[in-house]
Formats: C-alpha cells, sequence, structure tokens
C-alpha cells in the first residue's frame, strides 16, 4: 500500500547529504525536509521506494533550538527548492554540514576525521550572496524557482540569497513569453552584469527590458552563447588580477569563494618556483594564475579546460604569464597523453560528479608530490578520495567553506600527499 500523501508523526536525528534529516517509522527509513536534528516532526510523505520514504516536515511537535523563523517566505514544504536549511540558524547549517561531510568520508572513504565548516567573509545573514541565478519560466512567461525534486515552479518576487546586483535587473518582475529560462549574472566586485536568455523556440522572440542596464546573450541548445547586447562576459577582481569570464563559464557563486580558495589551493600545495603544476577542470584560469606567479618563468603550468568560452577566457586572463598554458580538451585523454609528464603538484576543480577512477589513477602514476582536490559534493570526493588512498596518497588535510548559505551545498579543499610506501 502506497503511504504517498499520508503523514507520519516522528523522531529525526541523523542528517544525509541533500538537505534531509533521518528518522525511521515502523523501522523504515525516511528522509524528511524542513526539519533539524533533535526533532518530532509531523511528516507528508511524498516519495516512497521499496527502502525509505521522503518527505517534508508540515508540522514541528517539538522544535531545536537551532530552529529560527525563514527569511523567504518562498522557503518552506512544497514551495521553492533552492533552499535547505533557511529554518536554521547559521551556525546550526554550518554545523550539519560538517557533519555531513565527516559521515561522507567515513562511509566512503574509510576515513574518521572531525571537520570544521569556515564561514566565508562578506555574508553575516547568509543573504545576498549567490551571484549566478537561473530562472525557469510557466508557460505564460512568469518567472519562478523551481521546486524541490520537481519541474513544477514557485513563482517569486525577488530571492534573498541572490546578490542585490542580480535583484537589480528586475527578472522576476517582467513577462518573458517564448523564453525557457533565463540565468542572471553579475560581478560583486565590479557590477557587471548579464543576462542569458534560453528561446523555447528556434527564433528568438521579443524581449523585455531590464530594470537595470546589463549585457544580454542568447543561450543555444548544447550551451553555446551568443551576444544579442553589450559584451559576452564580465570583469572579476581576484588575487591582485583582473578575469574575464564568459557568462556562460564556470565561476565560483559566492563572492568570497575565489579568493579564498585560491588561498587555500597556495596552502594545500605550498608551490616552489621552477616546479611542474596542473589544473585540471581550470575553467577561466584562477588557479593556474595564482601557480603561475608562485612557480615562476623557470616553472611551468599546464591546464586543461572542456569549455570553450572558458578556454578562451584563461588563455587570455593569463597571456602575460607564458609559463601557464591552457589547452582545450577532455582531463582523463590530455593525462593519457602526459603518461610520461614530469610533474610536482596537481590542483583538481572538476564538476559535481567528481574526477573517477581514471582520472585519479593517471594521477597517481604521475607520482605528483601533492594534489589540491576542490569539491562541492562530499559524496564524489570522498569516493575519489577512496580511489587516491589505495594508490598510494593520503589525506593530510580538509578545509570546509560555506560558500553556499541556507542551502546544503558545502565547498571542500582536500589535500592529499605521496606517501613514501603504499599501505
Amino acid at each position: 500500500m502506497s503511504r504517498v500523501g499520508t503523514h507520519l508523526e516522528l523522531s529525526v536525528d541523523g542528517v544525509a547529504h541533500g538537505g534531509w534529516c533521518v528518522g525511521r517509522h515502523d523501522e523504515q527509513v525516511v528522509f524528511v525536509r524542513h526539519a533539524l536534528p533533535g526533532e518530532r516532526v509531523r511528516v507528508l510523505v511524498t516519495e516512497q521506494t521499496k527502502r525509505f520514504l521522503r518527505g517534508d516536515a508540515v508540522e514541528v511537535l517539538e522544535a531545536s533550538a537551532d530552529r529560527v523563523e525563514p527569511p523567504c517566505p518562498s522557503a518552506g514544504p512544497g514551495k521553492c527548492g533552492g533552499c535547505d536549511w533557511q529554518h536554521a540558524s547559521l551556525e546550526a547549517q554550518r554545523a550539519i554540514k560538517a557533519r555531513v561531510v565527516t559521515e561522507q568520508l567515513r562511509r566512503i572513504a574509510g576515513i574518521e576525521r572531525d571537520v570544521v565548516v569556515e564561514e566565508l567573509p562578506g555574508t553575516p545573514d547568509g543573504l545576498g550572496w549567490r551571484t549566478r541565478v537561473r530562472f525557469a519560466m510557466d508557460a505564460q512567461g512568469s518567472p519562478g524557482l523551481r521546486k524541490h525534486r520537481s519541474h513544477e515552479l514557485q513563482l517569486i518576487d525577488d530571492c534573498p540569497i541572490a546578490h542585490p546586483e542580480v535583484n537589480r535587473l528586475g527578472v522576476t518582475h517582467l513577462e518573458w513569453p517564448g523564453i525557457a529560462e533565463v540565468e542572471a549574472v553579475t560581478s560583486a566586485v565590479t557590477a557587471d552584469t548579464a543576462l542569458i536568455v534560453t528561446p523555447s523556440a528556434a527564433k528568438m522572440p521579443l524581449l523585455p527590458t531590464p530594470e537595470a542596464s546589463t549585457a544580454v546573450l542568447r543561450r543555444f541548445k548544447g550551451g553555446r552563447t551568443q551576444p544579442v547586447k553589450g559584451k559576452r562576459g564580465i570583469r572579476e577582481r581576484v588575487a591582485g588580477r583582473e578575469w574575464r569570464v564568459s557568462a556562460g563559464a564556470f565561476w565560483q557563486v559566492h563572492p568570497a569563494a575565489a579568493e579564498t580558495l585560491t588561498a587555500a589551493v597556495l596552502d594545500a600545495l605550498e608551490p616552489k618556483p621552477g616546479e611542474t603544476a596542473l589544473d585540471l577542470y581550470c575553467g577561466a584560469g584562477l588557479f593556474a594564475g595564482a601557480l603561475a606567479e608562485v612557480v615562476g618563468p623557470e616553472g611551468r603550468v599546464m591546464g586543461v579546460e572542456g569549455q570553450a568560452d572558458a578556454v578562451r577566457d584563461a588563455q587570455h586572463n593569463l597571456r602575460d604569464l607564458p609559463q601557464a598554458k591552457i589547452e582545450r580538451g577532455d582531463v582523463a585523454g590530455r593525462l593519457r597523453e602526459w603518461a610520461d609528464l614530469r610533474a610536482d603538484i596537481a590542483v583538481l576543480d572538476p564538476p559535481r560528479a567528481g574526477v573517477g577512477p581514471e582520472v585519479v589513477q593517471s594521477l597517481a602514476n604521475l607520482r605528483l608530490r601533492r594534489v589540491a582536490y576542490v569539491s562541492c559534493d562530499p559524496a564524489t570526493l570522498s569516493r575519489d578520495i577512496a580511489s587516491f588512498l589505495e594508490l598510494g596518497y593520503r589525506l593530510v588535510d580538509l578545509r570546509a567553506f560555506d560558500a553556499f548559505p541556507m542551502t546544503h551545498h558545502v565547498e571542500c579543499v582536500a589535500v592529499l600527499e605521496r606517501a613514501t610506501k603504499r599501505s
């Protein structure tokens, strides 16, 4: 008999990756959103499998001391799925994320390690940080954000976690007939902005006028973008340099993340003049540039990135550093070509899916002194760390950063060092 649509009362104590608390009902595991560890809640069951249930806490019967009033009216059961922990204090959010990272390391990699999630500067209330927001449109062209695990939209006014420059564009105040998605992008440093619009059909419809001046680009199937009005990208300033970033290319969404992570990677790798460094999944060249300045003209940095716009950005951004070479390609394929390369250190900043066993094996074969692995997914990070451990590396440090307040996401920098003997 299906339990979907029925209500349960249960206590939750555990947490799971993805913004869930965990409880049990009749010996069946129940993953619950909108609850906090230690609470007793009334749960509306939303999904059922053979092994577990999913549901929303629609009533709090015994509240945690960490519970707060969500700052956004669109946060809560059945509403916007963009945030997971608006009902928790920021200190509690970071404690939950630390617990998730710790449990993923233990369960997947077999590592017992205490983790502390560090606050990033500039967002003491956890709001106004997100410099890139993708809005979807309903059939009438009204913008909103998707509900959790759903294609259904929650129509909103302004988004409290969006950067003020994103909200200033007024995407949610306009109608977008004939448009499937609008992505709003800004730089917190330069206030450059861009809107990337994805038409519902082949022909671009007439667009509404944004409430603030901005560049406008069209996104085609496959992700390619084309300027409609203004420049192709925005400018960022990090580590004493200016960076050109195409509007559709990857860049950290928290204003303080790029600077913080660059410093963390340099601390992790301890690069030395004359060394050879690899920057894999290098994006616009952020880490490659920082490494190139340290290894100096007698050293070299070899970067690999798959997205064409990001490669052009990186080559432009590092044009004054001849020791840095950026190539477009698949990381696994390029590492196969570099099987005989003499390299010392590497930084990895892959997509959420992680790097996988082939890339880990290739890096281990290079006998790198140290690897810094930047990840926004503790599950795939733990999986890849386990692979490194099997190939003679050890985890010497792991830092975690609250680069996505109010959400379940957490950014980690793991430091792996080649051991003298394989265990």
